[in-house]
This record gives C-alpha cells, structure tokens and sequence, in this order.
C-alpha cells in the first residue's frame, strides 16, 4: 500500500521563496524546481547532519539528474536517487514524491 499524498504548500509559497522548507511528521523536506520539476529531498546533509538551506541546485552535466550542493562542503546529491555524488558524503539523502494538485504541492514518502 503506497503512502499517502500530504499538502506541503502552495505553488504561490515556492514562486515566492523559490524553495519551500517544512516538516512533515518528523521529516524535515525540501521542495524545489529545476528546469521545470519538482523536487522533494531530505533537507540534512548526511555528511554532517545539517541542513542543506541555501544549498544551490544545478543540472551536472556529468549525471542524468540535477543536483543539490551543500553549502558548507560541498557535497553533492542526486535530486532523482538522492545518492551521494561525491565526498565528503557518502551516504544519500532521501527522496520524496512531488507533484502539483489543484494550486497545492504535495509530497509521500517512497
């Protein structure tokens, strides 16, 4: 049986932010758009536990999917696997289903 579908924000929240942060049951998630799509992953670097706010997205030429760096080492982690992309992390981040609804951004867990 699959996870149900939570309201994260608005679409309005995330244009106006560019990033919505919220915690949903004890999971800290960010949500965000590259090139279009959203992106739903755990918002902790599992390098160093922190938060990964202000972290910059791009698309790396170098994988199939875009990325998020952390801000304070520079780790990078896939936004489609959520794996680890180089040191000095080595363990991923999760990642979380997103979708648009009705103006509303919603999210599950896998």
């Amino acid at each position: 049986m699959s996870q149900p579908w939570i309201t994260a924000g608005s679409i309005e929240q995330l244009a106006a932010k560019s990033r919505l942060e919220v915690e949903i049951d004890g999971d800290y998630i960010a949500i965000a758009r590259l090139n279009g799509q959203l992106h739903a992953f755990e918002d902790r670097c599992t390098h160093d536990g922190e938060a990964l706010a202000g972290a910059e997205l791009e698309r790396d030429a170098t994988t199939p999917c875009g990325v998020v760096i952390c801000p304070r080492h520079g780790a990078r982690f896939c936004l489609e696997t959520g794996a680890a992309l180089t040191p000095p992390a080595y363990e991923p981040i999760r990642i979380f289903e997103a979708r648009e609804r009705d103006g509303q951004i919603e999210v599950r867990r896998p």
